[in-house]
């Protein structure tokens, strides 16, 4: 698989964030790059420079893991990034190429399902890889309600963040969430490289969506993880919210995410105020699933 623009791409922009005073060299002279010299970054790397230069150039092909490593450590990437940096490597010595294909968007189990609906009180819903939310239930529902109303948004959440006009409002930090799940789609077409749906998704919002174009040109990665998102919502305003993110063993791609409130807390009569809303405004969870 050829893949040397992304390489190249993702590698120069680890090295130009990297200042020589963070890996403890000297910056003396007039520097003409942002961050590390191409030199700089091979001796940290413990590789020749001519090896390095042919790395960053895009050619991974025969690269071992432990040289994948070395320069992951030398360019201070995290976990994420190292992941990232592997997944290219793989893809790069593949065989043989394989043609992109569209993969289905996978089963959500019952037994899922009847999780997700025997936690009422808690927002929850099931996503696959490409951030579609195929199951929910009725707290989730409302909780996203104006993307679920918005037919541009597919019940995606990430084009909710980039296409919908109230994704802003609804998000308070919205540059965070924007820049998480920009850099958890790379993760994904590092992964899923064949997948067309994937590929048409981050296409569409290149197209789409400036802040999503200029994102995607950083080259970072990410991953939503556990933490705090704060959300202003049009029924019962500002809710301070838990977020728990898991991966379902067995289920290829898919993941739950649950919302909580803090006991005692603001957030947590939100909650129980939208919860009554839901019950005379939202459908029910077998409405609100979107597979096919």
């Amino acid at each position: 698989m050829e893949n040397r623009p992304e390489v190249r791409d993702f590698l120069m922009s680890r090295r130009n964030r990297v200042t020589p005073e963070q890996v403890g060299l000297p910056a003396f002279g007039n520097r003409r790059v942002p961050g590390l010299r191409r030199n700089e970054a091979a001796a940290l790397a413990g590789v020749s420079v001519e090896y390095y230069t042919r790395v960053e150039r895009g050619n991974l092909q025969g690269v071992s893991d432990s040289v994948l490593d070395a320069i992951a450590l030398a360019l201070r990437m995290d976990e994420t990034e190292r992941a990232h940096l592997h997944d290219l490597g793989r893809l790069a010595n593949a065989s043989p190429v394989r043609a992109p294909r569209r993969i289905a968007k996978p089963t959500v189990p019952a037994a899922v399902k009847r999780v997700v609906d025997g936690m009422p009180g808690l927002p929850a819903f099931i996503q696959n890889n490409l951030f579609d939310v195929l199951y929910t239930n009725p707290l989730g529902r409302a909780l996203f309600s104006e993307m679920f109303q918005d037919p541009t948004c597919h019940d995606n959440t990430v084009r909710f963040v980039f296409l919908s006009p109230v994704a802003r409002r609804f998000y308070l930090d919205w540059d965070r969430i924007a820049r998480t799940a920009v850099g958890s789609l790379r993760v994904e077409a590092g992964r899923n490289p064949y997948d067309t749906a994937l590929s048409n998704l981050i296409g569409e919002l290149s197209t789409r969506s400036d802040a999503f174009r200029v994102m995607w040109g950083a080259n970072d990665v990410g991953r939503f993880s556990d933490g705090t998102k704060r959300i202003n919502h049009p029924v019962v305003g500002e809710l301070q919210l838990e977020h728990s993110a898991m991966t379902l063993p067995g289920a290829a791609g898919l993941s739950m995410t649950v919302y909580s409130a803090a006991p005692g807390s603001t957030t947590e009569d939100g909650l129980a105020l939208l919860s009554s809303w839901a019950a005379t405004n939202v459908t029910a969870p077998a409405a609100a699933s979107t597979e096919t």
